[in-house]
């Protein structure tokens, strides 16, 4: 059994994000607000045959925490497939195997963190998308939906913030327009 996981991390900001907005025709209407400091990072996967999806909320994001997250995400797969019957010392050699789709972000791609996972995680593979083509990973949908989704609403603080990113992103609560394009430097995703 193969699992594809589409896997990046994104910052969401308390900051109010103006889509649109209404002004006389040929004049720019002044967004006035309260610009808040603070921002919530969050590291997850995409599963590309459920479309399911696994998210950590982090204070940043470092090759260490990365490590960590893939352990999480390999524990995981591993609980459903334990609970299946399965014994969990054949799960090394019997059970799925993980191949996680990355960007090129620079912790991700340390030497000592990809052969600690190659070590002590043998059934995750890393693949890497090509350099300067992140609109290939499906995950920066949930990112541009989640995103679109905070747009024009007022957060007072990180936490507030955070509760609804965790409802949206970890308990089904955001929609996804799967079918939409994201463009980035004359590529797409479909």
């Amino acid at each position: 059994m193969l699992q594809l996981w589409f896997w990046d991390e994104s910052g969401f900001n308390l900051r109010v994000i103006r889509r649109k907005n209404w002004s006389k025709k040929g004049k720019r209407k002044k967004v006035s607000g309260v610009r808040s400091k603070g921002t919530v990072n969050v590291m997850g996967g995409l599963r590309y045959s459920d479309k399911k999806r696994i998210n950590f909320f982090l204070k940043k994001g470092n090759a260490e925490t990365f490590y960590e997250k893939l352990k999480s995400l390999n524990e995981f797969v591993k609980k459903p497939w334990i609970e299946k019957g399965n014994k969990e010392e054949k799960f090394q050699e019997f059970g799925p195997k993980i191949i996680i789709i990355l960007d090129n972000a620079s912790f991700q791609k340390r030497k000592d963190i990809l052969q600690e996972i190659e070590l002590n995680l043998p059934n995750i593979k890393i693949e890497f998308l090509p350099t300067y083509s992140p609109d290939y990973n499906l995950i920066e949908l949930v990112w541009h939906s989640a995103k679109e989704y905070i747009a024009n609403k007022v957060f007072e603080t990180v936490e507030e913030l955070e509760k609804l990113l965790n409802k949206l992103l970890n308990q089904g609560g955001l929609i996804i327009k799967w079918g939409r394009k994201i463009k980035n430097k004359g590529n797409f995703v479909y």
